[in-house]
């Protein structure tokens, strides 16, 4: 301590400032990023833009070539491919980057958002900083389930354990105390110190920090921890083995057609190298065009844009695995207090003497009164009832401030700050309390426990235990009852009574805990379990009311409709947990609720045979959770727990989306969680399920849109290569050119298509049932896809026929009419693109259902808007026009142009929409 300069009151907020510029932040340095120059460079590795940049280098020699001898050809007639696919390439590299980093940005904010934090003391107060602004100094406070930010040398410990597996590979718990060491000793050795990212698992204590960041025993060893890739989610792995099979597919069809057009210009002795380029680039440009690369990316970047929504719901996603699981989530397993109610306790009633107190107040307001039979008393003239209120202030590690805003407020367990607030009420003060009384030992509350007891020094020079915990538990380890100040037998008759009052409480949805006591010898000095916790002397029985919170009952209408079922899990009385569950909807006639004793007795079979049927699960261990998960989990359900304490860690991380609470959860369970709340609120769990939904259904509007129109231009240009091939390039010219095929696959599967991910959710996101966690992306869209696309292709045909062969304008076979007909094809399809995009957002409702909702997304009007003024754009102005060899088309033309593309508009919701609606309905 004065090595450092620190003080018991810990760092004022001025010198931990200075600190943190002198030492800087307490955090490891990251592997190396990727530059944003490196990921546009990397955009220029895929093999196809590859192929597409020697394509067009071949076509600058041979425009040159050709240049020489014909110089009357001009410059912008020789090099327009060239210049046209060189621009595009780079556009397409463009679009790829500002993905990729969107993506990778998104990541960033994400882990951001999940930063771990501290307890320090600073200016003689605790308070909750982020871990990385802790400094050499700082005094860490530390209790069960914390993770350790820093190193630190421990100056106060009360049975403070911790797991040092992550640095020493040894899973045994390491028992620490405040001996001195010699300054060799090995870190695994080291029993009075607590190691950066060692994890508290029982107990509690307070040390000094001396080391931070890179000077930590773990940050010696971070060159070894950062080598660890980035998660790739289940749903980006499949859609990345999807576009390669989808390649090998499209990329053999274009080597058929490249084959095709390269026979027919081998036929004249290669005299026409510059058709042979073409057919090159038309080749490439198909497999651009009909290859769905830009899937997984877009599932990233929608994954991502989705969790920073969940965090404006209070949700934050340690893993984008888990964005495109929670709308998959058939079973919610919640925990009761602070999670399904509002978690301020308030006691309501007590029972001491034989005699039930009521008393007044609200929330954790220090203000209210205690009535006996209707009557005021005062709680100064009753000792007993004085005795059970000092127990339950003292037997608590739990504070009573006032915050920023001036309210009271707990830091701590939400129970054990309701009986500080009672003791408060009835006029003491916890700091004069615990200067009066010391604390000199503790044995721990645990959820296996399920009790904490304190060991005191008593003004009068006596040394004291105080016991508080479930009502059972207690009266197990009690011999003796308070009556009117006097120590009594504890009958089994009083026991009975006892019982019977606490099932009354608990009947009334009060949390019931147990207050006793017992008188040490002097002469003890070791206080454990065995020495402490027997023969002790009944005092009495606190309950408090915690309400259901008012959004969990309208979210568990939600899971209800959205065929999601929700599962009270608590340590809590049967009957506190029924009354509860009941007043939110969750137990029902038919619905079993287990205890924890009745649970024990079941094999892993029996269990097996009812869990679909239990609504709650009373008086449960961490252990009992893990058991509920896998049998719901065999069962085929996807199921989201939560959890708070550190041994519920193995539940949460068995299950398939662990919810860790942010407020009162622990390091241990955050860090095996894939989703922790901010407000420990149920609702907000369903908020999540609900965002996860909207996530994964943009994602398959994306795939939908994708998929059903990446294949029209395959279709129509193998078609009349190989009808080329046969009868001649003069009589079945290629409809579209590698210009035309890129910008379609640029402009209209650019901006839409990435808009779609930001897609407001469909109305009937919460109204239908989970969809099955084994469905394909693609599930249910087989017949929707094929007809787009051979619509889409029929449309292209239809149009560059009618103007080549049915009415040519400028007679057939000509240049001039081979560009119109070019043209309208180019047109048509890029206009069923962007028409057929509208019906791609919903897979019950048509755009002309949709009504305004087809137009809350923003940005994917302003897409449309944009691609359409463009595609039209390049027809009209002369130079893009001669760049992509397009002609201006007349309105007539364009009017019946319109008309073909806005099958995609029209004939498919006749097709598709209207049936799926009535099967819906």
């Amino acid at each position: 301590m004065e090595t450092l300069k620190a003080s018991e009151k810990g760092l004022s907020e001025e010198e931990a400032k200075r600190r943190l510029a002198e030492y800087g932040y307490n955090e490891l340095k990251e592997r190396k990023r990727r530059t944003a120059l490196h990921m546009f460079l990397e955009e220029f590795k895929d093999i196809f833009i590859l192929l597409l940049i020697a394509a067009t280098v071949f076509s600058v020699i041979i425009g040159y070539y050709e240049l020489m001898h014909k110089p009357e050809r001009g410059f912008l007639e020789t090099y327009a491919d060239a210049i046209t696919i060189g621009i595009i390439v780079l556009l397409v590299a463009v679009a790829g980057f500002i993905q990729e980093y969107r993506a990778e940005k998104a990541i960033e904010a994400l882990k951001k958002l999940a930063a771990p934090k501290a307890r320090v003391l600073r200016d003689g107060k605790e308070t909750m900083i982020f871990a990385r602004e802790v400094v050499p100094g700082d005094l860490l406070l530390v209790e069960s389930g914390d993770t350790v930010t820093a190193d630190a040398r421990i100056i106060e410990s009360v049975e403070l354990k911790t797991d040092e597996a992550i640095l020493t590979g040894e899973s045994t718990p390491v028992e620490k105390n405040l001996a001195t060491l010699k300054p060799e000793t090995p870190a695994a050795d080291r029993k009075n110190m607590l190691l950066m990212a060692t994890h508290t698992i029982y107990g509690r204590g307070k040390a000094v920090v001396v080391s931070t960041g890179m000077n930590t025993e773990f940050g010696k060893i971070a060159e070894l921890v950062q080598t660890a890739e980035e998660e790739e989610t289940p749903l980006k792995r499949k859609l990345d083995s999807f576009a390669k099979k989808i390649a090998k597919v499209v990329v053999a069809v274009c080597v058929i057609i490249f084959a095709l057009e390269a026979f027919k210009v081998a036929t004249r002795g290669f005299l026409e190298l510059e058709r042979f380029i073409q057919a090159f680039m038309s080749s490439i440009a198909l497999a651009i065009s009909a290859v769905p690369e830009g899937l997984p990316a877009v599932v990233t970047i929608t994954l991502a844009l989705g969790a920073r929504e969940f965090a404006k719901r209070n949700a934050i996603i340690r893993r984008l695995s888990s964005a495109e699981s929670l709308g998959a989530t058939t079973v919610i397993c919640s925990d009761k207090t602070g999670t399904l109610t509002k978690g301020e306790m308030t006691v309501r009633r007590i029972h001491v003497n034989h005699k039930v107190v009521e008393v007044t107040g609200v929330g954790y307001e220090p203000k209210g009164e205690f009535h006996q039979n209707n009557s005021l008393i005062d709680p100064q003239n009753d000792q007993d009832l004085l005795l059970l209120l000092r127990i339950g202030a003292l037997c608590n590690n739990a504070q009573l401030n006032k915050n920023e805003k001036g309210s009271w407020a707990i830091i701590g367990d939400p129970t054990e700050g309701a009986l500080i607030v009672t003791a408060v009420k009835a006029g003491f003060e916890k700091e004069e309390l615990e200067k009066s009384y010391p604390r000199i030992g503790e044995v721990p509350f645990t959820s296996e426990r399920k009790r904490m007891t304190t060991v005191h020094s008593t003004p009068e020079g006596e040394h004291v235990a105080y016991m508080k915990g479930a009502p059972e538990i207690v009266l197990e380890r009690c011999s003796f009852i308070l009556e009117k100040g006097e120590e009594k037998k504890l009958t089994k008759v009083k026991r009975k009574k006892i019982l019977e009052i606490n099932e009354k409480f608990a009947s009334e949805a009060l949390r019931v805990l147990a207050m006793a006591y017992r008188k040490l010898p002097e002469t003890l000095s070791e206080f454990d379990e065995k020495t402490v916790e027997d023969g002790l002397i009944f005092v009495g029985l606190q309950g408090m009311i915690d309400p259901p919170r008012e959004e969990a009952i309208k979210a568990n209408q939600t899971c209800q409709k959205a065929g999601i079922k929700t599962i009270m899990i608590t340590g809590d009385h049967k009957l506190t947990a029924m009354a509860v569950a009941k007043e939110i909807g969750i137990l029902k006639e038919g619905s079993l609720v287990l205890t924890g004793t009745e649970f024990d007795k079941m094999s892993d079979e029996e269990f097996g045979k009812i869990v679909e049927n239990v609504a709650v699960y009373a008086r449960v261990s961490p252990e009992h959770k893990l058991r509920i998960v896998k049998a719901l989990k065999a069962k085929g359900e996807i199921v989201a727990m939560t959890g708070d304490g550190v041994n519920d860690a193995p539940a949460v991380k068995s299950a398939d989306i662990g919810v860790a609470m942010g407020i009162s959860g622990t390091d241990v369970t955050r860090e095996a969680s894939d989703l922790v709340l901010t407000d420990d609120n149920f609702a907000t769990i369903v908020k999540a399920v609900e965002q996860g939904r909207v996530s994964y259904d943009n994602i398959r509007k994306y795939a939908r849109f994708l998929i059903s129109c990446n294949f029209d231009e395959l279709l129509v240009i193998g078609t009349f290569a190989i009808l080329g091939g046969i009868f001649g390039s003069q009589l079945f010219p290629l409809p579209l050119l590698p210009s035309m095929i890129l910008w379609i696959n640029l402009v209209t599967d650019g901006a839409p298509a990435v808009s779609l991910a930001t897609d407001p959710p469909d109305e009937d996101v919460m109204t239908r049932q989970p969809r099955k966690p084994h469905e394909g992306i693609l599930h249910g869209m087989g017949a929707f896809i094929i007809v787009s696309f051979l619509l889409q292709a029929i449309g292209t045909i239809l149009v560059f026929s009618l103007e080549y062969y049915v009415w040519p304008a400028h007679g057939f076979g000509t240049q001039e009419t081979l560009a119109k007909a070019r043209t309208t094809a180019f047109v048509q399809a890029a206009f069923f693109e962007l028409f057929v995009v509208w019906n791609c957002r919903s897979e019950t409702r048509s755009v002309w259902r949709m009504g305004r909702d087809s137009f809350k997304n923003k940005f994917f009007v302003v897409a449309e808007i944009i691609s359409i003024t463009a595609t039209l754009g390049i027809c009209c102005i002369p130079t893009t026009a001669k760049m992509f060899g397009l002609v201006p088309l007349t309105l007539t033309d364009l009017i019946y142009v319109l008309a073909v593309a806005s099958w995609g508009l029209f004939v498919l919701p006749e097709l598709f929409m209207r049936r799926k609606i009535w099967r819906w309905e």
